[in-house]
C-alpha cells in the first residue's frame, strides 16, 4: 500500500501510497463507495480514525485552507492543521508534505504542487500559513511526481514558468525543452528556510505509481501526514 512512509518529526508520521491502495480520487470515474472503502483501508493502515483523514478538492491554485477537525473538503491546493491528519492526491504533480513544532502541538500540511502552483507560489504560501500558526522547525517531504527529464512543455510555457521559478528551467533526457518541477519546488523551500528530507521517484518512469501523462485515464495516489501519540 505504501511507496514509503516514515516519521517526519517524533510523533508525526508521512506516507505516500502507491497502486496497491487503489485510486483514492472521486472525480475520475470510479465508484464513490469503492473510493470511499480505499479512504478507510488507508486509515486504519494509518491508524487514525474513520473519516478524520481530511481531502480537499484541488483547482490548481494557490490557496491554503487552515483546517480544523471535521471541516469540509475546500477547493484548495493547499492544507495547514493543528495536528488534524490531510491528505493530497496526485498522478504526476508533486505531493509535498511538511510538518514543524509548535506550542499548541504539530503543525502540518500537504500541497498539491503542481506546475500553476509551483508558478503561483502555493509553497510559501503555506510554509507561511504554517508560521501563521507558530510553526517552527518545519521540514519537507517531496513525493513521487514527474521529474525534469520527462516532463516535457512548450519552449514558451517553461520560459513562462522558469521566469517565476527559475529553477524549474529543464531539458528532457531526449532534448527538448521541460520543466523541473521538484528542483523548483525545493528552491523555493529552501529559500524559506525549509529542509527537504526526502524526494520521490519519477511518476512516468515507476509503473506502481499512477501517471497522467502515462495514462490519462488514471487513478490517483496520496501522500498522507498525521500525528500520533
Amino acid at each position: 500500500m505504501f511507496l514509503w512512509r516514515g516519521d517526519i518529526l517524533p510523533g508525526v508520521s508521512a506516507a505516500f501510497t502507491d497502486v496497491r491502495a487503489g485510486n483514492l480520487a472521486l472525480h475520475v470515474g470510479d465508484h464513490p463507495d469503492e473510493v470511499r472503502g480505499r479512504r478507510a483501508h488507508l486509515e486504519q493502515s494509518m491508524g487514525v480514525a474513520p473519516q478524520d483523514l481530511l481531502f480537499m478538492n484541488q483547482v490548481h491554485g494557490s490557496t491554503v485552507a487552515v483546517m480544523a477537525a471535521g471541516s469540509p473538503a475546500p477547493d484548495a491546493d493547499a492544507m495547514v492543521s493543528l495536528g488534524v491528519p490531510l491528505a493530497v492526491m496526485v498522478a504526476d504533480c508533486i505531493p509535498v508534505l511538511l510538518a514543524g513544532t509548535s506550542p499548541a502541538g504539530p503543525v502540518l500540511a500537504a500541497v498539491h504542487a503542481g506546475r500553476p502552483g509551483i508558478a503561483n507560489g502555493v509553497l510559501p504560501k503555506a510554509v507561511d500559513s504554517m508560521r501563521s500558526l507558530g510553526a517552527t522547525g518545519i521540514r519537507a517531504w517531496l513525493g513521487p511526481s514527474i521529474c525534469g527529464h520527462c516532463y516535457e512543455v512548450p519552449a514558451g510555457l517553461r520560459d513562462e514558468v522558469a521566469a517565476a521559478v527559475p529553477a524549474t528551467a529543464g531539458t528532457t533526457s531526449w532534448g527538448t525543452p521541460a520543466l523541473d518541477l521538484p528542483a523548483g519546488a525545493r528552491s523555493q523551500l529552501e529559500a524559506a528556510g525549509v529542509p527537504v528530507d526526502y524526494t520521490g521517484p519519477c511518476t512516468l518512469e515507476t509503473e506502481s505509481l499512477y501517471s497522467y501523462r502515462r495514462n490519462q485515464k488514471t487513478g490517483r495516489f496520496a501522500g498522507v501526514v498525521w500525528s500520533h501519540d
